[in-house]
């Protein structure tokens, strides 16, 4: 029933009865004791009762107040047949034991004499005393690859992560907000404004929810260097074949010119006053072509670890000026383990990493004892799936909570990317998120993730409503297909490989071992997923919209799983456009299909720019099945 799992829960006989009205006191400033006062009186409503401002604790019967012993973000809740006490260490914590008690109002029955005009309940009574292992729990949503999300959609995110005591969001960013004078770079991406993020800024605020700023500033930004006169800036001027796109094309800053500090030092002066947070992640991960082209002279000399530290600690000394503190991904420093004592001491180092076995005990070691405040960083395995890989995910995260907190690290955030055109739709990521904010909060939860109920928790807590139920099952029962083709692809899944590889031969490593009985699984179980996804009369609007959107990823599975049985028929030396006719006049409709709800249900939840490159994979799968020469190179494996 409760999300976080509370540290410490122990059942009284007594029980609460709620009256008419639920005279209540929150002892907090403004504008904090406002949206306190607003969440105790959606309780007061949930209980059929009218909220009623208290003067004093002792005139009320939900009261909510401070007391700093008990710790940052620690609470204490009590509910007794006098009435419902708070007790937090701060503002925070009083938010969080007010959605526990939101939470526990579901064990509320009716009161045997309710009636007509006033549905009120009996709250069972209960002690609980929590806090959260990690004091940051955050979530990393990808905004740039290629799917920004709409205000609606963001604030309803915002909503559901602050209910599940998730205190922490970035938007991860390359080129998709509207930086003043670049225009050329985000023109078409429907990129979010100034006004939108200071909105987005105050909802999050107002919820205990820190928006930190997150702009990209070595690697990842082809977005901008394919541009001129951003390509004179770049690492690879003339291209660089990368594992972000099918073209070969600019991806690096280099960081030998120094006007590439002048060009962060404009985009930082436009970002950083949005926001109200003193953080700022810089990101600086993945230069794949540092030393390749322009900077090949200096890392010659100097050593690659050297020149890349020596920009990171440039773009430092820019965030610092701006008084604020820097995070960074910590892949390019786990290169060079002997220079990780040289970091600026103040700076945050993300460790990330998305299989099962990921080692992040080890791979936080050595900033910890460098003396770097530390976050592990697990994902939803959401991208490159379709459908999730639900297993891999829950194990992911439980590692980073584990090892993360043995090693000392103070956050734990979640990502969630989307490679290859963000095809995955958006309630795929829920286990993920739930997870994260369930073994982040409480790490001993994570120490058997088959006790983990995640079906419950997706029905619960992901604000589906009605038909949340059959949602969930779907969900899980999607988010396993991965694993029964056989083969288990890095970072991915064997059937999204089959759609983004369709125009080359299967002989690639990623295939090795599929076979038509592993395919004939897959199609058994997104048949059961189809049957599940059949919902109740009634059903909410979200539940309804989930639903469709797990029956397009089911569906363009079903096509993987189809042109991977042809093809394995065929032989995996050959290609898609050998393959007969009919099945191919077959699956090329079924993708048009497809890609036509794509379209629609990307307008339901995200901005129209992006939606055109996405659908390019579309195109590329289509035109294999009719033999023509749009074939996608060869991609080289990608992390994220």
């Amino acid at each position: 029933m409760l999300l976080p799992s509370p540290r410490h829960l122990k059942r009284t006989a007594e029980s609460f009865r709620a009256g008419d009205t639920l005279p209540c006191f929150v002892a907090a400033q403004e504008p904090q004791r406002g949206w306190l006062e607003r969440r105790a009186a959606a309780i007061s409503a949930a209980l059929g009762g009218a909220f009623a401002r208290a003067e004093s604790a002792e005139a009320a019967v939900l009261r909510v107040g401070l007391d700093p012993g008990l710790g940052p973000q620690a609470y204490r809740l009590k509910v007794a047949a006098t009435g419902i006490d708070i007790r937090a260490g701060d503002a925070a914590g009083a938010a969080y034991g007010l959605a526990t008690l939101a939470q526990w109002l579901r064990e509320a029955s009716p009161c045997p004499d309710s009636n007509s005009e006033s549905d009120r309940h009996v709250v069972p009574g209960v002690v609980i005393r929590d806090a959260p292992d990690f004091p940051v729990r955050g979530v990393v949503l990808d905004v740039s690859r290629n799917k920004v999300p709409t205000l609606d959609t963001l604030c309803r995110l915002i909503d559901l992560f602050a209910s599940w005591k998730i205190n922490h969001l970035e938007l991860y960013t390359e080129h998709t907000f509207a930086y003043r004078g670049h225009e050329r770079v985000w023109k078409g991406w429907s990129p979010l404004t100034p006004e939108d993020v200071r909105e987005l800024d105050v909802y999050c605020r107002e919820r205990f929810v820190e928006l930190v700023p997150n702009q990209n500033s070595f690697g990842h930004l082809h977005r901008w260097l394919v541009h001129e006169p951003y390509r004179q800036l770049a690492e690879c001027p003339d291209g660089f074949e990368h594992p972000f796109s099918h073209a070969i094309e600019p991806f690096s800053l280099c960081p030998t010119d120094p006007r590439c500090l002048d060009l962060l030092a404009d985009l930082y002066d436009q970002l950083l006053p949005c926001f109200g947070s003193r953080l700022f992640h810089v990101g600086l991960d993945e230069t794949v072509d540092l030393g390749r082209c322009r900077s090949a002279e200096a890392c010659a000399e100097r050593g690659t670890g050297r020149v890349y530290l020596d920009f990171l600690r440039s773009v430092h000394g820019l965030v610092v000026t701006r008084g604020r503190r820097m995070a960074f991904w910590a892949d390019m420093m786990l290169e060079h383990p002997e220079l990780v004592a040289e970091l600026p001491r103040d700076a945050i180092a993300t460790v990330w990493g998305y299989e099962a076995d990921h080692p992040f005990g080890e791979q936080a070691a050595p900033f910890v004892a460098a003396g770097l405040e530390t976050w592990v960083c697990p994902g939803t395995s959401s991208w490159c799936s379709l459908g999730g890989r639900v297993h891999n995910a829950l194990e992911n995260i439980a590692r980073a909570a584990l090892e993360g907190r043995a090693a000392g690290a103070r956050g734990l955030l979640v990502t969630d990317w989307g490679d290859y055109g963000h095809l995955q739709p958006l309630p795929v990521s829920y286990p993920g998120w739930l997870a994260a904010a369930s073994f982040a909060w409480n790490t001993a939860t994570a120490r058997s993730v088959e006790d983990f109920d995640l079906a419950a928790a997706i029905a619960q807590h992901a604000g589906l409503g009605a038909g949340g139920e059959e949602v969930a099952r779907a969900l899980l029962e999607l988010g396993d297909v991965y694993r029964r083709p056989g083969p288990l692809a890095k970072n991915g899944s064997v059937l999204f490989h089959l759609l983004l590889r369709a125009g080359e031969t299967l002989e690639r490593p990623v295939f090795r071992g599929l076979d038509a009985p592993g395919l004939e699984a897959a199609r058994v179980a997104l048949d059961s997923v189809e049957a599940t996804l059949s919902l109740p009369s009634g059903a909410s609007k979200e539940a309804l919209l989930s639903a469709a959107e797990l029956r397009y990823a089911a569906g363009i599975l079903r096509i993987a799983v189809d042109l991977g049985l042809g093809r394995v028929a065929l032989g995996l030396d050959r290609h898609a456009r050998e393959l007969p006719e009919d099945l191919r006049a077959s699956l090329r409709q079924r993708e048009r299909e497809l890609d036509r709800e794509f379209v629609r249900l990307w307008r339901l939840r995200y901005r129209p720019g992006g939606l055109a490159e996405s659908q390019r994979f579309f195109e590329r799968l289509h035109a294999a099945l009719v033999g023509g020469s749009d074939i996608p190179r060869a991609a080289a494996q990608a992390h994220r």
